[in-house]
């Protein structure tokens, strides 16, 4: 699993009728530090993260086992929205 902080929503109204009903989110992944890597993926989002939320997703055929996701050509899920994190006892990022 990985972090990312949600940067917004993306619709697709044409897509593969296996994927109806999913929403999806642009995540920008972040590093231990709570820093932007500089990259963007796009997930499914299988449990409601809304805009500027921390997030944990997989990506992979994990992703593809989560109730929302099972049996569909995803390859990112968010999984999880993160309360708080530290590192080496060190507090990076609190909700």
């Amino acid at each position: 699993m990985q972090l990312a902080r949600v940067a917004g929503t993306l619709v697709a109204t044409d897509k593969e009728p296996s994927m109806d009903g999913l929403s999806f989110r642009v995540l920008r992944q972040l590093d231990f530090e709570n820093a932007d890597m500089g990259g963007y993926v796009i997930a499914v989002d299988a449990i409601g993260a809304g805009v500027g939320e921390v997030v944990m997703y997989a990506t992979g055929s994990s992703a593809r086992q989560t109730n929302a996701t099972d049996g569909r050509p995803c390859d990112a899920v968010i999984m999880a929205i993160v309360d708080t994190w530290e590192v080496d006892g060190e507090e990076k990022y609190r909700k």
